[in-house]
């Protein structure tokens, strides 16, 4: 039995509503969330590991069909079901990859064959892997997403941290803690107060003067410093003998 996560995209809360409550008939879905904008749809996209959309195209600001064309990009986009009150679209839908089309009053048994075809193309829901995972980060004042295997290290930066990937840096508004929480599980461990290191980065380390380590990294030029007290932590997340 599937067990999808849907996401329904209408600028009017009581279409969202019916919407919603035709969906949670279906026993194949598990979970339905609700955005009133394509913006509101772009995050809860990109956060919560949807599996379906079900997308109003005509709505204030961007419209469906760009959020569509966002989608495209993503290495496993969400299935994507428009619904609309007008037919004509139907043509530039499907050139967007959309699995149905679905006129506005919506009927279950439309949502059900809307699904069914879905269940046909993607037997298996997809479900966002380890290396798909994101973080909302800043760059000359406009925020975008970067993948977190990407990152090299990440260094403080007051109340802020500034993210290294091999040929960026980003801005995020995190404490140091929260971010080892984070990154923990992926790979990432604290060298220093300052520094969070991609394990998977690490080349070389190595002595320098008075007995301080510190790491060579592949994709960044610059070394990292490993603090006096988290050297024989350091060594033992990486392998090395002390």
């Amino acid at each position: 039995m599937n067990s999808w996560k849907v996401l329904t995209v209408d600028d009017e809360p009581p279409i969202r509503a019916e919407l919603r409550y035709l969906l949670e008939q279906d026993a194949r879905v598990a979970e339905v969330q609700e955005a009133g904008s394509v913006s509101a749809a772009m995050l809860a996209i990109l956060e919560n590991q949807i599996d379906i959309v079900f997308l109003d195209i005509s709505m204030p600001g961007t419209s469906g069909m760009q959020l569509a064309e966002f989608l495209q990009n993503l290495t496993n986009p969400p299935a994507v079901v428009f619904v609309t009150a007008y037919a004509e679209f139907a043509a530039d839908a499907y050139n967007l990859d959309a699995v149905d089309y679905v006129l506005k009053p919506v009927e279950l048994d439309r949502v059900e064959h809307a699904l069914d075809k879905v269940e046909a193309l993607q037997p298996q829901p997809h479900k966002a892997t380890a290396t798909e995972s994101r973080m909302l980060v800043e760059q000359d004042n406009k925020q975008t997403y970067i993948l977190t295997n990407t990152i090299v290290y990440v260094e403080a930066r007051g109340n802020y941290a500034n993210v290294y990937t091999k040929n960026n840096s980003y801005l995020v508004k995190s404490s140091m803690g929260a971010l080892e929480e984070r990154l923990a599980s992926e790979g990432f461990i604290r060298v220093h107060k300052s520094f969070i290191v991609n394990k998977r980065q690490v080349c070389k380390i190595h002595a320098i003067e008075h007995g301080l380590l510190e790491l060579s990294l592949h994709d960044r030029q610059e070394t990292v410093p490993i603090s006096r007290r988290k050297a024989a932590f350091v060594k033992a997340e990486l392998g090395i003998a002390s």
